[in-house]
């Protein structure tokens, strides 16, 4: 009778030393090889989830500092001018992956240069009801339909008010504005964020381009865009600061060519001019799908279907502005290619948003590398030099 009690104890302290083995060896593999651990444990593991679960989960190991610091040092070639700003690397993280502020040290952490948060709205809100995010991995593509859940103004003020701008190490903090669902007035919503976050903005974006929000995009239209921008002006040019936060406006990548050219009309005067453009948002565009389960599914849609028409977009707004308004290019990024395809077209920075969700953290070194050996190859000392020299 008293050897059950020994065999029972030793089968647990078989399993306990078995787990922590186990458990040993996984960090011990996290740290040595992360982009391989990553690829071969966390990626598959994240696909299994839901997809907003999966989400959430990585904002929290970011903001957490779950995963490792990047150790690749940007080298000369990848410096670009953006805006006023001097930047080591032209790859940012795109509006809706930290929608709340949550993780913006964590992100710069991992080797952006530009992270842009939001959109945030004046007032909280849930956004659509659930699910509302999509994969389509035969397409490396998302469609979402969140609808600007939004944590609202106050809270993300009081997460991002006091960060400490050194951990940032000269990268950007953009603010990405949207309006309510219910609110009958955009343009106060819009002003509401400039007001609110204007001591602690590196560059505001006026997002007037999801297609999530039933009539915001008709806040595109030349008539719209002109009440909306001078608000917006007179607002920055009232704000008692030394420094003007720079404006960027949000488009679309369903514009037709003569909807292009009004809002082009628009923010090129004084009264409605913006500092730069975010080219493009997410497309209602479903021609290209190879995935047939969600092409169904009401929302927007990102990733590698939306390359090249953001990068035919990007194209013909530089050419329309002639190279004046500097350009933000997002769409499909997953490659060093897809990103120097896009400063080639114009643009003079990157972000990515559907690459990360698909490939993690070691997909922002690899664009970076990639990127420096095509600047290399032909001979650009920068991505500044390179910036819409595709055109020529």
């Amino acid at each position: 009778m008293s050897k059950k009690p020994n065999n029972l104890k030793k089968i647990k302290s078989l399993f306990y030393l078995t787990l922590g083995g186990s458990l040993s060896y996984q960090l011990i593999y996290f740290k040595k090889d992360f982009n391989g651990y990553y690829d071969t444990f966390l990626r598959p593991l994240s696909q299994l989830l839901d997809p907003e679960l999966a989400h959430k989960i990585g904002v929290s190991a970011i903001k957490y500092g779950i995963f490792p610091q990047e150790s690749f040092q940007d080298p000369n070639v990848l410096k670009t001018k953006f805006l006023k700003y001097d930047l080591s690397n032209p790859i940012g993280i795109a509006a809706g992956f930290d929608k709340h502020g949550d993780a913006v040290t964590g992100l710069r952490r991992l080797g952006f240069s530009i992270v842009e948060i939001g959109s945030v709205t004046p007032e909280p809100q849930p956004g659509n009801p659930k699910p509302r995010v999509f994969r389509l991995p035969e397409d490396d593509a998302v469609i979402n339909r969140y609808g600007f859940n939004s944590e609202g103004h106050d809270s993300v003020l009081h997460k991002v008010k006091n960060l400490d701008k050194a951990l940032l190490q000269n990268g950007l903090l953009g603010i990405n504005l949207g309006k309510n669902k219910n609110s009958d007035d955009a343009v106060q919503d819009y002003t509401l964020g400039i007001n609110k976050f204007y001591e602690i903005a590196d560059y505001f974006v006026i997002n007037i381009s999801s297609p999530n929000t039933p009539g915001l995009r008709s806040l595109q239209s030349k008539e719209e865009l002109q009440k909306l921008l001078t608000a917006v002006n007179k607002m920055l040019n009232s704000l008692q600061t030394v420094t003007r936060p720079p404006l960027l406006l949000k488009l679309a990548p369903d514009l037709s060519l003569e909807e292009i050219k009004d809002i082009v009309t628009v923010i090129t005067k004084k009264e409605t001019k913006v500092d730069g453009l975010i080219i493009a948002n997410t497309t209602i565009d479903r021609s290209s799908l190879k995935n047939q389960v969600h092409a169904t599914e009401t929302g927007g849609l990102s990733g590698r279907p939306l390359a090249n028409k953001s990068t035919d977009m990007i194209k013909t707004v530089y050419k329309l502005t002639k190279g004046s308004i500097p350009i933000i290019g997002v769409g499909g990024v997953f490659s060093g290619q897809d990103a120097y395809d896009k400063i080639l077209a114009g643009a003079s920075a990157v972000q990515i948003y559907t690459a990360l969700i698909y490939l993690g953290p070691p997909i922002i070194t690899k664009i970076k590398t990639e990127l420096a050996e095509l600047l290399i190859r032909d001979g650009y000392s920068s991505v500044s030099a390179a910036v819409g020299k595709g055109l020529k």
